[in-house]
Formats: structure tokens, sequence, C-alpha cells
């Protein structure tokens, strides 16, 4: 080929290959090329597309040659080169590498292409040589048809051989067209063999380039990866500084934190110490309530229990006279009676005499009312004239007050009415108040039930004295408050008014105990002189402060009174004195007037009480005593005054008082001043001071003292009243049988709070204030007869009136307390401020505030003013002007600023409150010519105006591109201000809610904002918030993430399932996909060491981690991502009834039946009727039971009573069904969100595939599932409610058939379809699905048929408009594995008498899991077998007529009835266990062929084993068998002669016939020896219990004739026992002289003895033979 022929070196085509030219070309052959041909110059413009990133390779090359010096380039690559390659270089290596490629490819595809035209060349031929070979037997075909004269036949072949040349020829043409291509593909194969040999030299070159192109690449790739490793070390260096900055930071956070935290425990501390103080000040408070409640309390139960102990008695007392006034009744009746009948007896008209005698009766019961009427108006009419006089004498004093009397002594009456009174006022002890209250009310209610004489007796007097009582009371109450001149003069007119109306109310009155002797009447000189006979000295003999157990003696002179001789005689002392006082006194004897005697009274106390009585004397003038007075230590307590008052001082003065306290007993007591005591009833009656202060000559106490004379008045004329009223009220309470809370109410308390409350309401206000206040004594101990000063304080702050009550208070309980008043007048300065409170209200630091101070002068001069600010306050506060002039009664006005710096916590510790934010600064102005300064205070609340963070940094942490992330963070406004708040300009990927990041805080309000990040670039982010409050303040959090790309993408973060029913299920499919190449990387945060190892792409394991107990299933839910791969995952959701649920629903209702039950027997024991007493004849009483009464159900009750314990609801119980069934009936919506992590770890490198891959958390996926769960249309009601249908384990071939019921529980008509099961399985639904209407019932009868040993599971859908109804059906197949103890083949029964049996017991074995049920068939039974015998003909007609084959049916019974009989026929064989089958044989009639085939086959149609049974029957108990077969086996078909035959005679026996036997004996002839043929025979006896004759006998006749013959037998004759065989061996051995192939015969009887004696005709063939076995 001529390279410069202007043709390119090699341009080859191939159209049918379909392969492009290949053009090489090398330098020495662009020399020569035309301007059309292509050339590799270093100036080259441009590259193929597919070199393109050749540019990109040599970019980098260029950027790399500048910094790799130290790079050690290999020396032989730089000795070939010489020098750097170039790009064009570089490009044309690689073209021809491509070049090359394409030609070698080509030159393959010739050499298949030769290689394909010889193979279809060779099949070609093939073809030819048999088209030519088949002619060639045609035409010889051809010639011998025309040689037969076949014309037909010529005809045809002929045109076989015409087609057949047609297709040779077209053979032929075929194969010179694969010739000639074969030769063309054989050229083109040399041309490219020739242009591989031209390249050669070049494809050696491009070798040698290219390992320089890889020498080349390796230092490259070493230079960058050291460069890599550099920029991570340096990296590493920036981390590790970042992370100290950062530990740094988070110790200072630490720290601060810790500050704060202490700071805050102090304040809590101290806010719990005050908050533990004011808690039990306040639970102080609450106990003292109450205790005062609950005496309340009790004296109202006390007075409740006391009225029902009335009511109690007074009905009792009224029922018993309702019982008298009956029986009287009655009595009086029957005296009517009686008397009537004895009038009518004696004739007197009885009518008439009764009523005459009831006009008497009615004439005097109204003698007796007049009589009591009448008596009541004298009472009346006196009491009127006493009040008169009363009113008279109130009159009289009003005019001019009375004197005082100094003690009560001289008055008995007042002395007796002021204890009356005190008893009434007295309110402690409680109980012993209403004790005697109600002891006096009752013996008021038995005086007024007693007889009218008494009470017309005893009313005049009583009245009498009740109203001295309170004439006495009056008198005491109406004291004057000074004393007067007319009290000495009032006084002697006063005693004798209380005299004379003693002496005309009551004529005698008894002794007093008021310390005098009793007074004699005495008439000297016709003159009364009232004195006693006898005086005493001392007159009362008096013990005071005795103690117990000691001694005290006293000696009393008596000296005679009288006018007269007189004598004295001592009669004892007063009853109750007689153990503690004795009398010593010897009688004097007659004594002349003037005349005394002595006697001594010793004393010896053994109780510490008041004792009181006298010592009784007899005189002739009379009888007389000397009062006895013992008392005990007690205290007597009295002040210098009890009202002080300080007079008018001016506002800021310290004035003092002192009190003196007496104590005049010998008795020490504890004192303490008490000034929120109220007056106490004994207190109101305390004396009026004595003395008064010189200072109450001014205006306002003169005023105050008006005012309280007026009061004291007005409670005196309330308190004269009183006292009858209550006395009324309790007459009327007892009489009406009331409540006894009404005179409780009314009583003496009522009248006590009725006198003093007037005071103490108009005092309380004035003693809480902090004017006057008592000294540094409050309380103490005082001795017997001590003094002790006490201290009273004023202090005026505030002008006007002040007021202190206080008491002094005991412990000792007979000491009443003593009222003292204090009073005080204070006058304010002339300069004062007009607010002396200013409020600010709520205040911000740094933000000025500002208010006006005005002062008011009420002087008549200027005065000068300076307001001083304290110096903490001077940086924060300041008032202008600081100095001003006030004119003459006029105001100033100054300017007040108050700007809070936030140093104010610092500066002002003592007037700010850091934690309340409380400010109160006391301000003061100075008044020139004023020693007290003005005051005022400055209040305000300052408060922060900062917003606070709960944090100063936010970090979301590491979290990729697909994620958002929600960070929370709280907010707190603190300030007691509300603020507006709002985030401006937040990054486009954060969100911030609510409400978009604005909003509103008020006062200390916390608010929780939700930044959402969501970020779809994946690096590291670190920004700020700005959040700017409503004045403009910035408020800024720092926030901080790391977004990474993960290597794992799913399709779909968020799923949203449909409505799903309970019981069934939702899927959907996502996709989990492995982005990741060898070009493009994870570009989440790796170390340095294992950044090299990441070069390489590595697949990825995933695992899905659904929550525990969900309704969410995930498959797969593990496995391994290939970079590129895609994994489909299936999520399914299934709402189901977790096991929680059901137990408390199930708790729920057995509860709920409990109640049920309860109920239903309370009704039943309300409507069950009574049981009726019946009486029988006999005079006895029978209860009966009504009819409709039920019988109580003890063990439901027992059963319901008994505490159910979740535990013990286990699934399938009743208990569970019950509860699922009501959960599902009730079921309405459910709604539940899951999030599933899909953990993604890091790569598996080749090298690691043995140890556990790490994970990271930064790979994690978040799968969002929202899956609503709705109440299911179909539910399962039998199974237990269960969907799953368990056949448990079945025999192979049978087939079990359940039942499972479905019911409609919607609301609508549902048309039920289901699912195609298997046509092949073996599970099939028997019965078609219908539409059930709601609440409708559907029953689905399904079938498992198992066909191998193995387990079967099958899914069946029952679908629904609305739903999907899964039902899941299991099963087992398992083989029967049943054995037979007999192993099968012939079961021989042997010989039978004629009409007796014979049993054989085999078993069968069960070894399965399973029952198997199994049945037993006889062939003679079998319906297949032919009927009438036709089985027996084909036997007779066949082949085998002179074969021993026997047929399966032989002899059958003449009856009819089977010859063998099988118990059981069929049955079933529990899992390990055994059946016995027991085969019975009874023939007939005598028979050698009695046979039948016993089957047994299980229920799956396989048989277990057949075995033939086989037997003979004999009508004698000898037999013999052996010897060849005569007969068939089969009997006639014809019906047995049934004749009689005639008896026999004895002598006829020997010609009975015998029974022909046939033995053929072979010997056999082998190589001129022969051996003797053996036979045997078998002799038997058959057991049996009708013959008498239990065993038999046999022998041979003429022995010896048979051994002529060869022939030998052994035993000859011998005894067989019954039930056993003996064998007889029969030989022969051919004699000498026999001649070959001669047969030997001979006949032989043996005779059988036994119940019969038989004969049998052996007869003996022998013949010697070579084929003999």
């Amino acid at each position: 080929m001529d390279v410069g022929d202007g043709e390119r070196p090699f341009d080859v085509a191939s159209d049918s290959c379909g392969q492009l030219g290949v053009h090489l070309s090398t330098d020495e052959d662009c020399e020569g090329d035309g301007p059309g041909q292509e050339t590799f110059n270093d100036d080259e413009p441009a590259l193929p597309p597919d070199l393109a990133w050749l540019e990109d390779l040599y970019e980098e090359d260029d950027d790399d040659g500048d910094g790799n010096g130290d790079v050690d380039q290999n020396p032989s690559v730089v000795a070939d080169n010489g020098e750097k390659r170039s790009y064009a270089a570089t490009a044309r290596m690689f073209k021809l590498r491509r070049n090359l490629d394409q030609l070698d490819c080509f030159h393959r595809q010739k050499e298949h292409d030769v290689l394909k035209a010889r193979e279809e060349l060779n099949l070609c031929r093939q073809n030819i040589d048999g088209l030519v070979k088949q002619r060639e037997d045609l035409e010889n075909e051809i010639k011998r048809q025309k040689a037969a004269e076949n014309s037909v036949a010529v005809f045809r072949l002929r045109s076989q051989h015409k087609h057949l040349c047609q297709r040779l020829q077209s053979e032929e043409e075929l194969e010179g067209h694969i010739n000639t291509d074969l030769k063309q593909q054989e050229v083109e194969l040399s041309e490219v063999a020739v242009e591989l040999g031209r390249f050669s030299s070049l494809r050696q070159e491009v070798q040698e380039e290219e390992q320089v192109f890889r020498v080349l690449k390796a230092q490259k790739a070493a230079t960058r990866i050291q460069q890599e490793r550099k920029a991570g070390q340096n990296m590493q260096l920036k981390m590790l500084r970042l992370r100290d900055k950062q530990a740094a930071m988070l110790m200072k956070e630490v720290n601060d934190r810790q500050k704060n935290i202490e700071a805050g425990q102090a304040s809590r501390k101290m806010a719990a110490k005050h908050l533990k103080e004011t808690i039990k000040r306040m639970h102080q408070k609450e106990a003292e309530k109450e205790q005062q409640n609950r005496e309340l309390l009790e004296k109202r139960i006390q007075a409740v229990k006391s009225l029902k102990s009335n009511i109690a008695a007074t009905q009792e007392s009224l029922r018993i006279q309702q019982r008298k006034a009956k029986a009287n009744a009655q009595k009086k009746e029957q005296q009517q009676r009686q008397l009537r009948e004895s009038l009518q007896a004696q004739g007197i008209n009885s009518i008439k005499h009764m009523y005459q005698q009831k006009q008497l009766e009615e004439i005097k019961q109204k003698q007796e009312e007049f009589a009591e009427r009448q008596k009541s108006k004298r009472v009346e009419i006196a009491a009127k004239i006493l009040e008169e006089e009363q009113l008279v004498n109130r009159r009289k004093r009003r005019q001019a007050v009375l004197h005082k009397p100094s003690t009560t002594d001289s008055f008995p009456s007042l002395g007796r009415a002021r204890e009356k009174l005190l008893h009434y006022l007295d309110p402690s002890p409680p109980s012993a108040t209403k004790e005697k209250a109600t002891i006096q009310l009752r013996e008021v209610s038995e005086s007024s039930s007693s007889s009218s004489a008494s009470s017309d007796a005893e009313d005049p007097e009583e009245t009498m004295y009740q109203e001295g009582g309170h004439q006495s009371l009056t008198e005491s109450l109406a004291e004057p408050e000074f004393s007067g001149l007319w009290d000495q003069n009032s006084k002697k007119l006063q005693d004798e008014k209380a005299m004379s109306v003693q002496t005309e109310v009551k004529h005698e009155q008894p002794a007093i105990s008021s310390g005098k002797l009793n007074v004699v009447v005495q008439k000297v000189h016709g003159k009364e002189l009232r004195r006693p006979p006898f005086l005493s000295k001392p007159e009362i003999i008096i013990f005071k402060d005795f103690e117990v157990g000691k001694m005290y003696k006293k000696k009393i002179v008596l000296t005679n009174n009288s006018y007269i001789t007189n004598h004295c005689k001592l009669l004892g002392v007063s009853t109750h004195l007689k153990d503690f006082i004795s009398i010593n006194f010897e009688p004097p004897g007659s004594l002349s007037a003037g005349m005394s005697c002595e006697m001594q009274a010793v004393f010896q106390p053994m109780i510490n009480e008041d004792l009181e009585g006298e010592v009784q004397f007899a005189s002739a003038m009379g009888p007389f005593s000397v009062p006895v007075r013992c008392t005990i230590k007690k205290c007597d307590l009295e002040v210098d005054s009890q009202f002080i008052d300080f007079g008018l001082h001016v506002v800021g003065q310290t004035i003092s008082r002192t009190v003196t306290l007496t104590n005049k007993g010998a008795l020490a007591t504890h004192f303490s001043l008490d000034t929120a005591a109220c007056l106490s009833p004994e207190s109101s009656h305390v004396q009026v001071p004595t003395q008064i202060s010189a200072n109450t000559c001014q205006e306002i106490s003169s005023e105050n003292t008006t005012s309280e004379n007026q009061r004291s008045s007005a409670s005196t004329g309330t308190g004269e009243l009183q006292p009858q009223q209550d006395s009324q009220e309790l007459s009327e309470v007892l009489q009406q049988e009331q409540s006894v809370s009404e005179p409780s109410a009314t009583g003496p308390e009522a009248v006590l709070e009725s006198c003093v409350s007037t005071n103490v309401d108009a005092r309380m206000d004035h003693s809480e204030g902090g004017d006057i206040s008592l000294g540094n004594v409050r309380e103490g101990h005082i001795g017997p007869f001590e003094s002790i000063k006490l201290e009273v304080v004023f202090t005026p702050t505030i002008p006007g009136e002040a007021e202190l009550d206080f008491h002094i208070k005991f412990s000792d309980i007979s000491s009443k307390p003593i009222p003292i008043q204090v009073r005080a007048v204070a006058v304010s300065i002339p300069v004062w401020v007009v607010q002396p409170s200013i409020d600010l209200k709520i205040c911000m630091f740094d933000h000025l505030y500002q208010d006006s101070i005005m002062v008011q002068s009420r002087a008549k001069t200027a005065l000068k003013l300076t307001f001083d600010v304290c110096r903490e306050m001077r940086k924060h506060m300041e008032i202008l002007p600081k100095t001003g002039f006030i004119q003459a009664q006029s105001s100033f006005n100054a300017q007040l600023k108050f700007l809070p710096r936030c140093s104010l916590s610092k500066d002002a510790k003592k007037f700010f409150d850091s934690d309340t934010g409380v400010l109160e600064v006391p301000m003061t102005v100075q008044v020139a010519g004023q020693v007290k300064p003005v005051h005022f205070t400055v209040q305000a609340v300052v408060t922060s105006s900062d917003l606070q963070f709960d944090r100063t940094e936010v970090d979301f942490g590491c979290c990729s591109i697909y994620q958002t992330v929600i960070s929370s963070v709280r907010l707190t406004n603190l300030s007691l201000l509300p603020q507006d708040f709002g985030f401006l300009r937040p990054p486009e990927f954060i969100e911030v809610q609510p409400n978009d990041g604005f909003g509103t805080l008020l006062p200390q309000e916390t608010l929780e904002i939700d930044l959402i990040f969501c970020a779809r670039k994946a690096k590291e982010y670190s920004f700020q918030l700005s959040c700017k409050s409503g004045i403009n303040r910035d408020f800024h959090l720092s926030c901080q993430a790391v977004v990474v790309s993960p290597p794992l993408e799913l399709s779909h973060s968020l799923v949203q399932f449909g409505a799903t029913a309970v019981g069934d299920h939702s899927t959907t499919i996502i996709s989990l996909i492995n982005r990741e190449t060898n070009h493009n990387q994870s570009k989440q945060p790796i170390d340095p060491q294992t950044k090299d190892a990441m070069t390489l792409v590595a697949p990825r394991l995933f695992s899905f981690l659904p929550p525990k107990d969900s309704d969410i299933s995930i498959a797969p839910s593990a496995g391994t991502l290939l970079p590129g791969e895609r994994c489909l995952v299936q999520v399914t959701f299934r709402p189901r009834l977790l096991d929680q649920e059901i137990k408390e629903e199930a708790l729920r209702l057995f509860h709920r039946a409990k109640l049920l039950r309860e109920k239903e027997l309370e009704r039943n024991t309300h409507t069950e009727k009574e049981e009726v007493p019946v009486e029988t004849s006999k005079g006895k009483k029978v209860s009966v039971v009504p009819n409709n009464s039920k019988v109580s159900d003890g063990p439901k009750t027992e059963q319901l009573t008994e505490p159910l314990n979740p535990a013990d609801i286990q699934p399938g119980s009743v208990q569970y069904k019950d509860a699922r069934a009501s959960l599902l009936y009730s079921f309405t919506q459910r709604y539940r969100e899951y999030t599933v992590p899909c953990f993604v770890s890091d790569r598996i490198l080749p090298e690691d595939q043995q140890e556990q891959p790490a994970w990271s958390p930064f790979n994690t996926l978040d799968l969002q599932l929202q899956c609503p769960a709705v109440q299911p249309a179909l539910v399962v009601i039998s199974n237990n409610g269960l969907n799953t249908i368990d056949f448990h384990q079945v025999a192979v071939g049978e087939k079990v058939i359940k039942r499972l019921t479905v019911q409609n529980i919607s609301k609508e008509s549902l048309d039920l379809r289901s699912s195609v099961l298997d046509v092949h399985g073996v599970f099939s639904l028997l019965n078609a699905l219908r539409c059930i209407r709601p609440g409708d019932k559907h029953t689905l009868v399904l079938a498992f048929s198992p066909c191998l040993e193995e387990k079967y599971c099958e899914t069946l859908e029952v679908r629904s408009q609305k739903m999907t109804l899964r039902m899941t059906l299991r099963g087992a197949g398992v083989v029967p594995a049943v054995t037979c103890s007999h192993p099968g083949g012939v079961l021989d029964f042997g010989y039978v008498l004629e009409k007796e049996s014979i049993t054989q017991v085999f078993k069968l074995q069960n070894s399965s899991a399973v029952a198997v049920g199994f049945r037993v068939q006889l062939a003679s039974l079998s319906p297949t077998r032919p009927q009438g015998g036709a089985d027996r003909v084909a036997f007779l007609l066949g082949s085998n007529t002179g074969s021993r084959v026997q047929p399966t049916v032989g002899t059958q019974n003449y009856s009819g009835l089977s010859v063998f009989s099988v118990v059981p026929v069929e049955g079933s064989i529990a899992p390990e266990q055994s059946q016995d089958i027991t085969v019975t044989f009874q023939p007939d009639h005598p028979s050698v062929n009695y046979s039948d085939r016993l089957t047994i086959e299980l229920s799956n149609k396989s048989k277990v084993c057949m075995m033939d049974l086989k037997g003979a029957a004999s009508s004698h108990n000898m037999y013999l068998y052996g010897g060849d077969l005569l007969t068939v086996p089969v009997e006639s078909l014809l019906p047995p002669q049934i004749a009689s035959q005639p008896q026999l005679a004895e002598s006829e026996v020997t010609e009975r016939p015998t029974i022909p036997v046939l033995v053929t004996l072979r010997a056999k002839c082998n190589a001129g020896s022969i051996t003797p043929a053996v036979r045997e025979l078998q002799v038997g006896c058959i057991r049996s219990t009708q013959l008498s004759k239990k065993s038999g006998e046999f022998f041979w006749d003429n022995v010896a004739s048979l051994q002529q013959q060869g022939f030998s037998v052994e035993p000859g004759k011998g005894t067989v026992e019954a039930g056993h065989k003996r064998t007889i061996t029969v030989k022969w051995t051919p004699y000498s002289g026999y001649k070959p192939y001669d047969v030997v015969q001979t006949c032989v009887p043996v005779t059988l003895k036994g119940d019969e004696t038989n004969v049998y005709r052996v007869t003996l063939i022998a013949l010697v033979s070579t084929t003999a076995v």
C-alpha cells in the first residue's frame, strides 16, 4: 500500500458490524498529510469533549508546580523526559491510546467475523453432503420402485427428488456466497494485522508515556495528601484554641452562676425567715381564734346537752303524767261505773246524782282558782307599790346625790345584791356558771310546780328580797364622780329608810354574818334595849392568812353586857368547822353585869379554803354566837391612781408619768400589762378615782369627762331594768322548754356587753396609737406587802387627742384586773408639708421623674425653709430650690427631681430594698427658729427596664440540612411595668415564634420563645439575634449551629396516615437514598485522623428505632446502603388496644357490675315478701316463703365482692374479652404522633468489616409520623376477639373446620369481600360473604387440610368500604406415625373345631403428637369386592388352577356371617397412646380354605399394615396336613348337600371313607450323585373345652413295605397333646436297582385317634430329577 497516494495510512469501515473508521497517524505521516488530515501539535487550540478533563488536570499541575520544590521526582523519569511534559504531549498520548484501543477492538472484531464465516461455510457443506446422500438414496429407491412397477411410488419419489435438487442448488449457491465473504473477511483481517504491525513502535512509545504519567500523578497525589495533612493540623490547633476559649468562658459563666445562686439562697433564707415569722404569727392568731371558737362551741354544746336532758326529762315527766292521768281516768271511770251500779242497785237515779257531784266539783274548782287569782293580785299590788317607792327614791337621788358608803357591811341587802350581780356577771369558770344557772332554773321550775299554799307564803318575801337587791344594785351603780357636802346629812336618812323598808317586809330577820352578835330585845324600866347578852372581844374570831398544817390559837374574852346576872354555856361550833376548830372553855358560872370570862380557840387547818361559822353559846337571856372567820393568804392589789392625764404637749416632746402598784395581801403574784384586753365584768364596778390630776381643768378633758358621765349614767339606767327582764325571760324559756341559747344571749353576759361596749368601742382606736406607750416594766413579780412603780410615756407625733386604756392582769385567779385610763393632747408645729408622703409610683432606672412639694405655714411671720436631701440620695434626687422663704399663713412649692441610677442599690442600701425594689427616703425641711424639722417621705418602686434571656448563648448543636431544630428560650421582663419587644431582622434560616417574635410582656412575666432553625447549606453558623424593647433598648442573643449533610436521605420526612380503624393497618413506602459518590463526599466535620481513610466511599449502615409499644412497624428496620443505592422502606401503622388499657377497662367494668349487683340485691331485699305464718292442723306455725322470692346468688356475690387484681386478668379470659369488646364499641378516635430516628453509621472500611461500626449523631435522620385511629366497622366477636385462627396440629390428609363470627358495629351496611386464598393451598373458605346491615353478624367457615408435614400460615382479608379486617390462618401438618405390633403378611389361626372360635390381638401404637383416626377393613366385607363369587369364577377359570396360590377371600360360613371379625372396626388413637385390635376366627363347617385379607387404613387413606388371615376348621380334634394340593382352594359355587345321612353302626366304622393325601418326593441327581428327597407332614390335636379326651395318637400302617421301596417315616407312631403339633418326616432314598426316570408309587394308611378315629390314605410318589431343588 503506497503512502504517498494522498490517502490515509489506514482507513477501514465495516458497515455490517456497525464499527466506525479508525485513523492513526505518526509524526512522520503528518509531514506528508494533506490539509484535511489531523495532526498533533503543541499549539493545538482545542480538545475533543471527552478529553476536556485534562485542562483541569494541568491547571492543578501548574498550581502545584510552584510549591512542590521539596517533592523528590523520579530521576529516571526526569532523565527520560529531559524537560517538563507539555499539555499537548499528554493530550496526544491519551488520543493515541484511544485510537490504539479502537484498532485492537477492530482487529478482534474481524477475527470474530472470519471465524463465524468459516463455521457457516462448514455447516453449509455438511448440509450439501447430506442432501447429496439423500438424493442418491432417493435415486436408488426410484430404481427399485420402477423395477417393482410401482408407478405411484415412482411419481411420489420423483417429486421428492425434484424438491431435493432445488434445495441442493440453493445450498451450493449459499456456499459460494459464504466462500466469497470469507475471503473478503480474511483480506480485511490481514490488512488490519499489517496496520497493527506498522504501529507497534508507536504502541511501545505510548506505553512508556503512560508509565511516566502514572509516576507524575502519584507524586501529585502524595503532595496533595501532605498539604491536606498540614491543613488538618492547622484546623486542629484552631479547634483546640477555640475549645480552650469556650472552656474559659464556661468557667466564668459557672462562677457567675454560682455567685447568683449563693445570693439567691441568701435572699431565700432571709425571705424564709420572715415568712416563718409571719406564718408563726398567723398560726398563733388562728390558734387563738380556734380556741375561742372551740370554747364557744363547747358552751353551745353544753347548752344543747342540757337542753336535750331537760327536754328528755320533761318528755319523761309528761309521759308519766299522761300515764297517771290515763290511769286516773280509767280508775275514775271504773269508780263511776261501780257507783252507778251501786246506785242503780239501791234504786237511786244515778245520772242525777252524778250530775250533782260534777256541779259541786266545778264550783269548788272555781273557788280555788279565785283564791289563787286573789293571791297573785296581792303580789302584783305589792310589787307595784315597791316599784313606785323605788321611783320616788330614784327621783330624790337625782335631785341630791347621796354619799357613798365606805363599805357594804352596813347594808346587808346591798351586799347580797352586789354578790348576786357579781355572780351573774362572773364569766369564769364557764362550766360552773352554767351549772349554777341550770340549778337555779331547775329550782325555779320546781318552785313553780309546788303547792299553791307554799307559793302564797313565799312569793311576797322573795319579791321583796329581789326588789331590795335591785335597789341596792341601782344604788351601787349610781355612784357620784365627786363627793359633796350633802353626803354627811343624807347618810342617816338613807339608813333609816333602809331599815324601815326591811322592817315592813320582814318582821323576823335571822342573824346575818355581818360581824355582830345576835341582838336580844331587853326591857329595862319599860324601855327596849337591842344588844347581845355577852360582848365578845374581839367581836369576830379571825384567823387571817393561815397555812395548812400549822396550828393557831386565839384568846377571846366574853363580857356580860346585860343588866342582870347571867351565865353562858358552850353549845359548840358550826358543823363544818368541827374538824378544824376546837374551843377550850370552862363555864364560869353566874356572872354579874360587867364581869367577863375567857376561852381559847384552837385552829388547825387541813384544807386551803376560806371558812366561816360561829361559836354558839346559851345564856339566861337567850342564845348568842360569836362569828368565826378563817381566811387564806390572798392578794390585795390596788393602784394609787386609775386615771392619768398628761395635758397639752407639743409634737416631738417626751413626758412620763408613774403609777404605783401596791400589794396589801400576804400572797405574791405575777403581773402583766395588757393593752389589748377588753374590760372584764369585774372591772365594771371599779371605784371612781378620788385623786384627779390638776391638768383636767382644760376644755378638752372637761368635754371628755362630760361625755363619760353621760355614758355611765346611760349604762346605769340600762342596768336597773336589765335583771328583771332577764329573770322574766329565763322563766318564760323554762316554762316553754325552749333552747338555752336565748337566755345565754340575753343573760348577764349580755348585760355586761351592753354596759361596757360603748366605752370599749370608743377607746379601741385610741389605744392602738403609738403616742402613748408603756415603760420598760411591763411584767414582773410583786411580793406580799410590796409596791412597784409603772411608767407611762407620752411622745406625741401626730397632733390631736391620744388615749390609752390598759389593764394590769395578775396570775392569781382571785385577783381582778385593774383598768387604767391614760389621756393626752398633742399640738402640731406651725409649718408642715401638705403631702407628707410623696409617692412616685413605679419608676425605671435612668429615667427622670418630677413632682412638686407643697409646704404650708400657719405662722404669722415669714420663715426660712431649707430642703435637705440625704447624702446617699444626692446622686439620684434633687429638690429645687434648696432654700426659700414661706410667707405668713401661705404656701411654698418646691420641685422634686428623681433620676435613679443603676448604682442606687450601692449608694442607698438602707433606703432601697434591692429584692423588692421599694425606695423609701425620709426627707427633712429645716425651718428657722423651729427646733423640730418637718419630715416627709418620698416613696417609689424602682424597677429595671431589662429583658433577660434565661441563657446567653443558644447552641442548636449539629443538625442536618433536612432537619428543623427548635430551641426554646425564656424571655423574662424584670421590670414591674409592661414592655413591648420584637426581634428585628432575623436571618432567613431562623424563625421566631410566637407572633413572629413580637409581643408585650407583663410585669415579671416570662414568655417561652421558640427559635426554629432550618438551614439548607452545610456549614458552621454563628449569628446574633437582636431583641429590641419598647424604650429602644437592644438585647442580644448569641446563636451557633453546625449544619451537616447526612450521607443518607429520606424521600419523605413527614408521613400522614389516613384514618385507620383499630385492627386494620395502613402502609406507605418511602425511599432511603445514599447519595454519596467518589466525587461527592459528605461535608460533615470529621477528624483529621480519619480523613485519609475516608477518601474511599464505603457503604453505610442504617437502623430505624420505632418507639416501644407503639403501633408502628418498619421493614426493613436495618440494613446497608452502598453509595448511590436506594432502599425502599415500608412503614406500617397498625392501631391496636394496649393490654394496660384493656385491664383498666376490665377493672372499671368489674366495679360497675359490683355496684349494679349491690343495687339489685338492695332492690330484691326491699321487694321480697315476708314469710307468712300458716297454722297447721296440729296447731304448729309453719313459715311459708312466697313463690316470687329469689334465692340469693351466694357464689356470684362472693365473686363480685372479691377485689380484682389487674395482674390476674390474662388474655383470653372472660374479663379480658368483655373489656376489649367494650373498648372497641366505645372507641371514638385517637391521634398520635411519633418521631422515629434513623441512625446512620460512619463509613465501613474494608479492613474494619469485623469491628462494630461507629454511629454518629450527626448522621441521624428523623421520620415524623402522624397516626389517626378510628373505630373499626367490623369486629370479631368469636375466638375471644382474636384475629388469629390457629388450627394447631392436624394429621396430614385430614380436614378441620373452624368458624369465625364478625359483626358490623358501624351505622352503615357493609358489603363484604374476601381476598383470594391460595388455590393449591391448605386453607379454604367454604362459604360466601354477603352484605351485612348495622348490628348484623356473619360467620365465616374456614377449613384446613394439610398435605405435607410442615407449618402453614396464610392471611385472609375481609374487605369492606371502610376497613379491611385481616385474619391470620395458622396450622401445622403432622404425618401420623402409627405402627402395628404385627409385622404383616400371614396371620394363621391354625386348626379349630367347627362352630368354635379363637382370637388373636395385636396393637396399634400412635407415636405422633396428634390424635389419629383409623379404620379396619376386611376384604370379604369390602363394598368393591365382586358379589356372587365372581372372583372365585375368575380364579377357577384362570391359569393358576394347578398352582398353590390361594385367593384373597377363601371359604366363608354357610350362615352368611363373616368367618373373621374385628373389634373395633374404627376409632381414634390419642397421642402417645395405643389401641388393641382383636381378630376372631369362628368357622361353622370344616374346611382348610378359610382366608381373608385385613387392611388397617388411617383417616388420610394411608395404610398402616396389610395381613392375610388364614384358618382351617375340622370336625375332629386330630388332623393331618401337608403334602400336595389335590383340589382348588375355592369351594364349589353349588350349595352344599345338607341331606341327612343315616348313622353308621359300630361295625361299619372301618368302612368309613379315607382322606387322600399325596406326597411327591423328588431326589436330586447331580454329577452322578443322588441326594435323597425329604418331605414333612404335620399331625396336630385341637384344644377344646367340649371334648373329654385332651390328647390323641397316630400310627403308620405297613411301614415295612415302605422301607423296601426306599421310604422311611419317622416317627411311625406317637401321641399329640391338645394344642400341640408333631412333625412326621418322610424320606426317600433310591434303592439299588432303581432305574432312572422310573416313578416309585405306594399307598400307606395313617390312622389318627382322637375323639374319633380317622384314616388318611397317604400316597407316596418318588422320582429322580435333575431340576429338583
